[in-house]
């Protein structure tokens, strides 16, 4: 189930302004203006932000901001993204780049909100000086930080209720993900390898990607590395020989041809989940983002771990 894709393409709620004149006769019905509730005030990487109004022009300089712009409903509001903001096809995508941001190319945009990823604190400095308002998200941690930007989004840009309304929407998919798997497959003692590029660097159970996989019960081999390196080890090759994962994901462009250059690496091919088919490639983008994609994300995970069992019961039969 894929539900989460449609919150990207419609905002969740409309809410419709109605009054009427003195003499009872309907007057002209429209969507509430956004700046109703406002001033608000949210919290962000560097302390309370208050908005006086509610923002029109928005330049969104991170790919899973971006993603939750639009499925809290404020997508009409972006007019700028980052050069990696592709998703969704509406999104007003450009070459400002959200690694280096460029405080003149921003401010070319005209904008009354700029929303940053959080290494990008500069920048943010940079933009208070010209009394444009900023946000600066921090990466997520769990899939608690990402409801909770969900709703801060919402509320900063006058989309409160849509805010928390997709937020209660993607946790309730991802758990009826997670218990419909675990109630087919029960408990079971499983590995995984989960690579982020062919240099084999990986990610810890620590890390939001990390935690997606403990959702299902499974045990992943990068927690064993001996410097786990703030969650994201490069591994060996023999490490992950050793190892013998029974499920390996790949999480970089490539996809079956990724898979089939894994499979050729020295002894890799003696690897559970080589010798088994259960290699699998993710879409980069929601193995990555914390936006409302990562249903999607959690639903793929969900996929191999049936697909494995599948052809485990038939290898038995």
């Amino acid at each position: 189930m894929r539900v989460p894709r449609r919150l990207l393409a419609v905002p969740l709620l409309t809410v419709l302004a109605v009054s009427g004149c003195a003499s009872g006769a309907p007057e002209e019905t429209e969507a509430a203006a956004p700046s109703a509730g406002f001033p608000v005030t949210v919290t962000d990487a560097r302390g309370e932000v208050t908005l006086d109004e509610a923002p029109q022009r928005i330049v969104s300089l991170s790919p899973s901001g971006t993603e939750i712009l639009f499925a809290v409903g404020a997508g009409d509001q972006v007019v700028a993204a980052d050069e990696y903001s592709d998703y969704p096809a509406e999104a007003p995508t450009t070459d400002l780049s959200g690694f280096t941001p460029s405080v003149e190319a921003i401010s070319d945009h005209d904008p009354d909100l700029v929303v940053l990823a959080r290494d990008a604190e500069d920048t943010a400095t940079q933009l208070d000086e010209l009394h444009i308002p900023v946000l600066l998200l921090p990466a997520a941690e769990d899939l608690d930080d990402t409801y909770d930007q969900m709703r801060l989004l919402g509320s900063a840009t006058g989309h409160a209720d849509e805010g928390a309304a997709a937020a209660e929407e993607v946790q309730g998919a991802i758990d009826e993900i997670v218990s419909d798997t675990r109630d087919q497959l029960g408990e079971a003692d499983t590995s995984y390898y989960h690579e982020l590029d062919a240099g084999l660097y990986s990610v810890t159970s620590d890390t939001f990607v990390g935690q997606v996989y403990s959702l299902f019960g499974l045990r992943n081999i990068a927690d064993e590395a001996a410097d786990t390196a703030g969650g994201y080890p490069q591994l060996s090759a023999e490490f992950v020989v050793e190892q013998d994962p029974d499920l390996i994901f790949l999480s970089y462009p490539g996809g079956d041809a990724a898979v089939a250059d894994l499979a050729d690496r020295p002894a890799f091919d003696t690897i559970a989940a080589v010798e088994n088919g259960d290699v699998v490639a993710l879409d980069p983008d929601t193995a990555s983002r914390w936006g409302p994609r990562v249903v999607d994300f959690t639903q793929d995970v969900a996929d191999a771990l049936l697909a494995a069992e599948g052809r485990g019961d038939e290898d038995a039969a």
